[in-house]
């Protein structure tokens, strides 16, 4: 296993407990303290409950309520996500959700080895060998390269990463606020000329807050009072997938293998759904499946993620047209649960 978030611990958790001889490597000198991915949806925490992490993240978590979202700083939409198991939504950041795999995967006696980075790995007919530096190799009979959106497991394999980057910067600051009101909900803020603010809660009286601008605390259109600032950072939204998750005995899953918008929050979430899916398939020989399976579900919800983005940064006569959509779901229970399902099955 090559890379130790959330996506190679789940597949490394899973190989475990299912009786499989597993070791994992991480380029890293140690786990991670960044938060990163902040939404878990239902199908996760099921996926993650057998090895033991499901529950615990679970009971460490925020579970959102609702969202709600604002035409500038009036609300024009409000949607519960809590009509069931199916639209219950957790909240925790990333590092913590690694934390409690580690745990699990130790419970199975495997410990992330960290200091590890690949140089160069080499497919044989029935094994594959994987290359730390000059002197340390591994060979085994399969290889997840679950190493991230610049994986060197899948440039090694001279595999391409297809799609494009969006234009424009996004921010986000990662802040303490004690006197934010909304402590279980997610609040989105559609601003002018397609600009979009959101502020997600991530742990008690701490806040994720992303926009498509330089200084996403600039960008909140209400007043927050932070008082401490844990984090802040840029990015650009890579839309890309990988012509194929699989070449030999060398797989790839999670951002490895696709990257998207943070519109609809899955991508963690499709990395852990990949993991888990090809760890069972490793166990009972259908492995010849993944490629396809996991590919359509990527591009699946690269399709969705997309939908979803341009919406909220729609402009003019479109945006005009989604407000008053908005209007109607918030005054329909139906079409509510239909579109929280949507958003969070998987």
């Amino acid at each position: 296993m090559i890379g130790a978030g959330p996506t190679g611990l789940t597949a490394a958790v899973e190989l475990a407990r299912l009786g499989a001889k597993v070791r994992i490597f991480e380029k890293r000198d140690g786990a991670s303290n960044l938060s990163r991915a902040v939404g878990i949806t239902p199908g996760s925490i099921e996926l993650l409950t057998p090895c033991g992490a499901g529950p615990a993240i679970e009971a460490e978590a925020i579970r959102f309520e609702g969202l709600t979202m604002h035409r500038g700083d009036h609300p024009v939409l409000s949607l519960p996500l809590n009509f069931d198991a199916r639209s219950s939504l957790h909240g925790l950041p990333q590092d913590r959700t690694e934390a409690h795999l580690i745990d699990a995967l130790a419970r199975y006696g495997v410990q992330v080895e960290y200091n590890r980075e690949l140089t160069n790995l080499h497919i044989e007919s029935d094994r594959v060998t994987a290359c730390f530096g000059r002197h340390i190799e591994v060979s085994s009979k399969y290889l997840i390269g679950a190493d991230g959106a610049h994986s060197r497991v899948r440039t090694t394999l001279g595999i391409h990463f297809l799609g494009h980057d969006l234009p424009g910067r996004w921010s986000i600051a990662d802040v303490h606020s004690a006197s934010w009101p909304h402590k279980t909900r997610f609040s989105g803020y559609l601003l002018p000329q397609g600009h979009v603010c959101v502020v997600v809660p991530m742990a008690p009286d701490r806040y994720r807050v992303i926009a498509d601008a330089d200084d996403a605390l600039k960008a909140l259109p209400v007043k927050m009072q932070v008082d401490e600032v844990h984090r802040t950072g840029s990015f650009t939204i890579q839309v890309r997938q990988a012509e194929q998750y699989r070449k030999g005995s060398v797989f790839l899953a999670g951002d490895a293998a696709h990257v998207h918008s943070p519109v609809g929050g899955r991508g963690m979430n499709l990395g852990i759904a990949d993991a888990a899916d090809l760890a069972r398939r490793i166990m009972d020989g259908t492995t010849q499946g993944y490629d396809e399976a996991r590919y359509a579900e990527g591009e699946h919800v690269i399709q969705i993620s997309e939908r979803g983005r341009r919406m909220l940064q729609s402009k003019g006569a479109a945006k005009t047209a989604l407000f008053a959509t908005m209007s109607v779901i918030s005054h329909t229970p139906p079409a509510q649960r239909a579109i929280v399902h949507q958003l969070l099955s998987g």
